[in-house]
């Protein structure tokens, strides 16, 4: 009989057949690459089996056999890592680690509210936080390195259930002497003709505002289009590039309120004119043995919408 896998071995190939880049792969597990390989050649060693095919130069391209293995080996790992999280949830809920995933467009305004509540209402957790883009914390969700996401929708998050917590509207930022400061709210048309300031590639929050503005009917701008736009790498460098009035940008409420303009001469109005909000919510993994866990959490951070109207029902979607 072939000796079982390792569940470290099983990560590696998960990782890898999620991801097909080894270095992004190495990353989500947090090995170096040359681990990840390592590991995935001795699995075949002890399987005797080829689950890569290498003759294709820097692809990573899985044999029929490496892919149902990739498969079979998910369904597995999940099986195991269930054993000791159902026993602590059965013994006492909301007790051991939560390793928490945030976007940068969130955490800077919604982590010091979080820490706070998780430590006086849930005292037994052990929390950990980690900040990265979307795309990176739902491959650390998925490979078991992150126990629970607070995401922006809508992102491209069909990997993980998510639950809706909070209505976060948008507004757009510019110099106080600026045109449409005369108006108490910006229709999204208004927004075609100007110099648009956005988050660079990869944040959500970048294509929610280009989302935003293809809502006017005269918007014919794209992400490629580096002569109509800028980009910012956080919410409180765009505030400091509309202050220096390089053009206006689309921020949502909870930045606002975080006070990412003091000390900038920069003012905000309301979007008006369709839906012109994000969604901040949470996101786990599919069948987690912790979802009551993760629905309580989720009650309990309703709270910390900005406004109560903002709240959503659970049943939203």
């Amino acid at each position: 009989m072939l000796p079982l896998p390792s569940a470290q071995q099983l990560r590696y190939l998960i990782a890898l057949s999620e991801l097909r880049h080894f270095g992004r792969a190495a990353a989500a597990c947090s090995v170096t690459q040359s681990t990840l390989s390592a590991g995935i050649m001795a699995l075949e060693r002890q399987l005797d089996s080829q689950l890569l095919d290498r003759t294709v130069g820097k692809k990573v391209v899985f044999t029929p056999l490496g892919h149902e293995i990739a498969l079979k080996g998910r369904q597995a790992l999940e099986a195991l890592e269930a054993v000791p999280q159902l026993a602590v949830a059965a013994r006492t809920p909301l007790t051991g680690p939560l390793r928490l995933g945030v976007i940068p467009t969130i955490g800077p305004f919604l982590i010091e509210p979080l820490v706070k509540t998780i430590r006086t209402r849930f005292p037994q957790l052990t929390l950990s936080i980690a900040e990265d883009t979307t795309e990176h914390l739902l491959e650390k969700l998925g490979v078991g390195r992150l126990d629970m996401l607070v995401l922006a929708m809508p992102c491209l998050c069909d990997t993980a259930e998510t639950l809706p917590l909070w209505r976060d509207p948008f507004h757009v930022i510019m110099p106080e002497d600026h045109p449409l400061a005369r108006l108490s709210h910006v229709p999204v048309e208004r927004l075609a003709d100007q110099r648009m300031i956005m988050m660079e590639d990869g944040h959500c929050l970048r294509e929610q505002t280009l989302a935003v503005c293809r809502q006017g009917r005269e918007w014919h701008g794209t992400e490629g289009e580096s002569d109509s736009t800028f980009s910012a790498t956080s919410l409180h460098t765009m505030a400091e590039m509309v202050g220096l009035g390089l053009g206006i940008g689309v921020v949502p409420l909870l930045a606002l309120e975080g006070g990412i303009l003091r000390g900038h001469p920069v003012i905000s109005r309301p979007l008006s004119g369709g839906p012109v909000w994000r969604t901040i919510g949470l996101g786990w993994r599919p069948r987690s043995p912790r979802s009551e866990d993760f629905k309580t959490l989720a009650t309990a951070f309703s709270s910390l919408a900005p406004h109560p109207t903002q709240t959503l029902n659970q049943d939203f979607v």
